[in-house]
């Protein structure tokens, strides 16, 4: 999600539109219980949700927020081989209690937590299972990213979609899900995508709208219109069997306005204010930065309700803190994710993203987390970065995404400037290369996530003066600029849309009934081949040359419409024998053909004489002495392999 002034028109129509009932047949999931409804429980004690509804021999033991009726004075009791209530909170209005189970001496197995109250007592069991195995691998530079908005790429099962049909709706749910992801592993592989990012999988049961995830009312279930927790960990085990990787996306923040603990919240601090009450979040991100700002200024931003509807979470509370902490840990170890997406990372206080990071390492070592820092200067962007210390915090985050570079590659080859930075220049490549030259603020820049879009943004397509062959020049650098490529579902065939939802579009081919499949090359229009293709041939050789991909990165030339580097795995190393690869990378963003003469001496490429075309003019070039003569065409990119 993005900053706050840009979703208030989207979330105020939201709660304008009336919301089409879900209505396919969902089976209770393992969590499932059934609701305490005052009628039914007929003044009885009762249990109907324990959050995590189950956990796993080898992790640390668990508090369970446990939810239900007339629990005030109840007396909590387990049964079950080694395992035991050690604290108890229950709060003052009888609908939450806080359990601290100890499972450090159990085995696998299904315990029973039971509530004695004057009133009688409830009962529900708790599993306790053995860890399933999985790599938990990280992502890196050699890794490609796709995101997925689930319910937007394909439709695998039907059954889970709604009824009636909300396809016409552009913000209803239209019935994309795990096993129509499953179902076009093929075709990701086949564009060169090792990693999957979905945006988030929690239950959104708020009616149509809620399509996206970022509004979630359970976070412990996935949304029954996805599929279900066994869907999605079969997706994971495909992933995996294919040597990919997935991404889940996680968001600590807020929950959705639909959520229970909007009208009932736990405690009376488990939010930053109230529906009635509260800040509206500020995504003046400077002034967390700002040493003379002021705590007001800055809680506007970590304190504040995103849209000024989604209840903030209070993560300074501890036990919010360490409910939020479990939940992340439950997810990687139910799904075996590889790495995780963190969504409005600098609303939230630098010191939880510091206590959830040094948790989720200890346990998964290689996992890897991204934060979205939506702005356009690296100066504010670096500032979240893990690896380094600011106010005595370093939040232990893996990367944030490169927003820089995202703004600086639109400005450079559309010609507009949407930088939340808002600057007034537009010079093109050299725009990005003052992007790229700032690198030395982030303490691993080679981890920094690049895109060109993504679902929060307009298609690159839609930027005023942008072309198809635009789009292939932003394509190229995302395949060889330093760093992560994240690729937005749908931008690989010239996908179009303007601002949100006209930026989230169904897959064409992806859904019963469409006419058109862009998944299959029978199917591609003439422009959707001429894009994917090029797009494929791009990552595909970046996949199979760990120059490109894990290799260092030199900027030998750059003017406003011209960019040249070189991709080597050791820049210290001129062209010979056992020196690896060099790849050089030239681009020209001209309407115009472009002659570059580059002098090779004290570059990356020094002594390096023969230049033979791997995409692009299959050409042979020779370099005279220490000077090399590119010839570019109109809107032209290739990749030169230097011997």
């Amino acid at each position: 999600m993005k900053g706050s002034g840009r979703l208030l028109a989207l979330v105020a129509l939201w709660f304008a539109c009336s919301g089409t009932a879900f209505a396919a047949a969902t089976p209770l999931l393992d969590n499932a219980l059934p609701s305490c409804d005052a009628t039914q429980a007929m003044g009885a004690t009762c249990v109907d949700k324990v959050d995590p509804p189950n956990w796993w021999i080898g992790l640390p033991s668990p508090m369970l927020l446990v939810h239900g009726a007339r629990l005030k004075g109840a007396r909590f009791s387990v049964s079950g081989t080694g395992a035991s209530i050690t604290q108890s909170e229950i709060m003052a209005n009888g609908h939450y209690a806080f359990l601290w189970l100890s499972t450090k001496a159990t085995t696998p197995q299904s315990i029973v937590i039971r509530a004695s109250t004057a009133a009688g007592s409830a009962s529900v069991r708790f599993r306790v299972d053995r860890r399933t195995p999985a790599p938990h691998a990280g992502f890196s530079s050699a890794d490609t990213m796709y995101l997925i908005m689930t319910d937007r790429f394909a439709d695998g099962d039907v059954s889970n979609d709604p009824q009636p049909s909300e396809r016409a709706l552009a913000r209803g749910w239209h019935g994309g899900d795990f096993r129509g992801i499953e179902q076009h592993l093929d075709y990701l592989q086949q564009l060169g995508v090792t990693t999957l990012w979905t945006t988030p999988v929690y239950d959104n049961d708020g009616g149509t709208q809620a399509y996206h995830g970022y509004s979630a009312t359970d976070l412990y279930k996935t949304d029954p219109h996805f599929g279900s927790m066994a869907d999605l960990r079969q997706l994971s085990d495909a992933l995996h069997r294919r040597g990919m990787k997935l991404g889940l996306d996680t968001v600590p923040n807020h929950v959705g306005a639909m959520h229970p603990w909007a009208a009932d919240p736990p405690m009376a601090d488990w939010f930053h204010g109230t529906r009635a009450d509260h800040r509206v979040a500020s995504d003046r991100f400077p002034s967390v930065l700002d040493p003379h700002a002021t705590p007001e200024q800055r809680r506007d931003v970590t304190e504040g309700w995103f849209a000024n509807v989604l209840p903030d979470l209070n993560q300074e509370n501890p036990l919010v803190r360490q409910y939020l902490i479990q939940n992340v840990i439950w997810w990687v170890e139910n799904t075996g994710a590889d790495g995780l997406r963190y969504d409005t990372f600098p609303y939230v206080g630098r010191s939880f993203w510091q206590a959830l990071d040094q948790e989720l390492h200890e346990l998964y070592p290689r996992l890897t987390t991204v934060g979205e820092v939506f702005n356009g200067s690296p100066v504010v962007t670096s500032y979240f970065a893990g690896g380094v210390v600011r106010e005595g915090i370093d939040t232990g985050l893996s990367t944030p995404f490169d927003f820089p570079a995202y703004f600086a590659l639109r400005d450079a080859l559309s010609h507009h400037d949407e930088s939340a930075a808002g600057r007034a220049d537009h010079d093109g490549m050299a725009t990005l290369e003052d992007v790229l030259r700032q690198d030395w603020l982030y303490p691993h820049p080679e981890r920094l996530v690049t895109f060109i879009g993504n679902h929060d943004t307009g298609r690159f397509l839609s930027q005023p003066g942008a072309s198809v062959a635009d789009l292939k020049l932003a394509f190229a650098l995302l395949a060889t600029l330093r760093g992560v490529p994240q690729i937005y579902s749908g931008d690989e065939v010239a996908m179009r849309g303007g601002g949100d939802p006209d930026n989230r579009h169904d897959f064409p081919g992806g859904f019963p009934g469409d006419t058109q499949n862009a998944f299959a090359v029978s199917g591609r229009t003439a422009e959707q081949a001429e894009v994917h293709d090029w797009v494929a041939s791009f990552f595909q050789f970046r996949d199979h040359h760990p120059a490109m991909a894990n290799g260092e990165q030199q900027d030998v030339f750059v003017d406003p419409t011209a960019l040249v580097l070189v991709r080597t795995a050791n820049l210290q190393k001129g062209c010979g024998a056992g020196n690896g690869e060099h790849y050089l990378v030239a681009l020209n963003s001209s309407d115009q053909p472009r002659e570059l003469k580059l002098q090779l001496s004290h570059t990356a490429l020094d002594g390096c004489s023969d230049f033979t075309g791997k995409i692009g003019p299959s050409a042979v070039l020779h370099a005279t002495g220490s000077e090399l003569t590119v010839s570019l065409g109109p809107k032209q990119a290739e990749i030169l392999e230097a011997r």
